[in-house]
């Protein structure tokens, strides 16, 4: 792993139970040494063993919502993160009953080398947090139960033009201040980072979003991602009753949701234990987004920024 990427490993592919061949959906993202995970389902920490990644420096657990296909790995996964040494605090973040959850969950692993740190976040409103230099995004979606929507964002600072600081006679030893964009003032005059700052540069977006019905406000949510995670319950048309019942989504929407939302890639996941070959519905997304992909459990990729 690159510390200048984001570097994405979707760990399962699976909804509801893990199957022979299908660990539950979770997302491990990993930025400049330190890791974030999405969601916990029964098994995580076997599939993450497999990728290798390791366990010390996951600095963040991230639930969308308390399903038991989205959390039962957490007391083994704890035990994981202990064995490999970590005596730093863990942050955890849910929505609202996180501390309920994670309270019943610890009764079977009561003594830790570290700290849990719990913050429960709105089901009703968007949030932002920032995380190890990540900022992350919630947004409440449709499900049977409340569940949030998450985003994972590294901005990009703006580009530092050192012939404008020569010619406005800026002193060397100022322009690390103006690139952090702070002013500056010196000998009567002031240096704003207008000044020296080219325009505003994309920064890499990664949008999180299974267990909901496609909803309006997740079109913005995820405006413009790289990569956009999304559901595919089921990949059938016809399984539309069903999905509109328990609060799911086809490939179709799915694929929808990431033509709207202009973003770059979509990995379908979360698939239904029935839906045991994904692959024969495969083009009905890619008729609406040709930038579809199957997700596969411990799938990768490492964003980096676009070349100015």
């Amino acid at each position: 792993m690159n510390e200048t990427m984001l570097d994405i490993a979707l760990l399962g592919c699976g909804g509801t139970m893990p199957l022979p061949k299908r660990w539950l959906t979770a997302l491990l993202a990993s930025y400049q040494g330190k890791m974030i995970l999405i969601d916990c389902g029964e098994g995580t920490q076997v599939t993450m063993k497999m990728l290798g990644w390791g366990f010390k420096s996951i600095e963040a657990i991230c639930f969308t919502h308390y399903h038991a296909d989205h959390v039962t790995g957490l007391p083994g996964l704890l035990f994981a993160i202990a064995n490999a040494g970590r005596t730093d605090p863990l942050l955890i973040i849910g929505p609202p009953g996180l501390t309920e959850v994670v309270r019943g969950m610890t009764v079977i692993a009561p003594y830790l080398p570290y700290e849990l740190q719990t913050i429960e976040l709105s089901a009703q409103e968007p949030t932002v947090s920032k995380i190890v230099g990540v900022t992350v995004r919630t947004l409440p979606v449709e499900h049977t139960v409340p569940c949030l929507g998450y985003t994972l964002e590294i901005e990009r600072g703006r580009k530092f033009n050192p012939v404008r600081a020569s010619e406005l006679e800026i002193p060397v030893p100022f322009w690390g201040h103006l690139q952090k964009g702070e002013e500056v003032t010196y000998n009567g005059r002031t240096f704003t980072p207008d000044m020296v700052l080219g325009p505003p540069r994309k920064g890499l977006k990664v949008a999180y979003c299974t267990d909901t019905r496609p909803t309006e406000e997740l079109v913005e949510f995820i405006r413009g991602a790289d990569l956009f995670i999304g559901e595919g319950m089921y990949g059938d048309p016809e399984s539309l009753p069903k999905a509109e019942e328990h609060k799911h989504m086809l490939f179709e929407e799915a694929a929808m949701l990431a033509l709207r939302g202009g973003v770059k890639e979509l990995w379908l996941t979360h698939y239904s234990p029935s839906l045991s070959e994904p692959e024969q519905f495969i083009d009905v997304a890619r008729r609406i987004f040709p930038q579809t992909k199957l997700g596969e459990d411990r799938m990768t990729i490492s964003l980096v920024f676009e070349k100015d």
